[in-house]
């Protein structure tokens, strides 16, 4: 992923609320499509929507498969209709939601001898992290550090989250970590 503009927001966001209001029927601006270079890149990216504070929809990639402006688009419409937690949203509440994006760096793997040696090596509240263990799999993005703080609780809540007791560890398991370039809407 090649580096992003510091006003990136000012784009990805309008995309996402674009893909939502043609699907949804909704007037839309008249977007040209991708301008700029960097919106070509394949990239991996969250779409996070807001009713009142509250979750309302999220989905997103943790590969690069698409380009970003694509991978944007593609996210916001799955959070909007397709996020199996919500019903599919409807036109009238697209005023009332507030929509932020998360783009992944590529991710790393976090090499470890030991769940010991994993949590040494997590960064508390920058690292998003994934976890694969054979047909078990997570993911948490860097905010969840604000509900799990600790790197042992954000472990244990991944594996949780993943299918398997909180204190099970094979020396098996796969983890990556990627950092995140995140934009919200006020």
């Amino acid at each position: 992923m090649t580096t992003l503009p510091a006003d990136a927001g000012c784009i990805l966001l309008p995309i996402a609320r674009q893909s939502i209001a043609r699907a949804l029927g909704g007037e839309t601006a008249n977007f040209p499509g991708p301008a700029s270079a960097w919106l070509l890149h394949p990239a991996a990216s969250f779409v996070s929507l807001y009713r009142e504070g509250q979750p309302r929809g999220r989905t997103g990639t943790l590969r690069p498969s698409a380009p970003l402006h694509e991978d944007i688009a593609n996210n916001a419409l799955r959070a909007a209709l397709h996020d199996p937690c919500f019903s599919p949203m409807t036109l009238l509440e697209l005023n009332e939601i507030r929509i932020e994006i998360a783009v992944l760096s590529p991710p790393e793997p976090i090499p470890a001898a030991n769940e010991e040696d994993v949590l040494s090596r997590l960064c508390s509240g920058t690292d998003g992290v994934t976890f694969r263990y054979g047909h078990h799999h997570g993911n948490f993005l860097p905010e969840m550090w604000e509900q799990y703080p600790e790197p042992k609780e954000f472990l244990a809540w991944l594996k949780y989250k993943s299918g398997l007791p909180p204190d099970f560890w094979d020396a098996s398991i796969e983890l990556h970590r990627y950092s995140v370039s995140l934009w919200r809407e006020t």
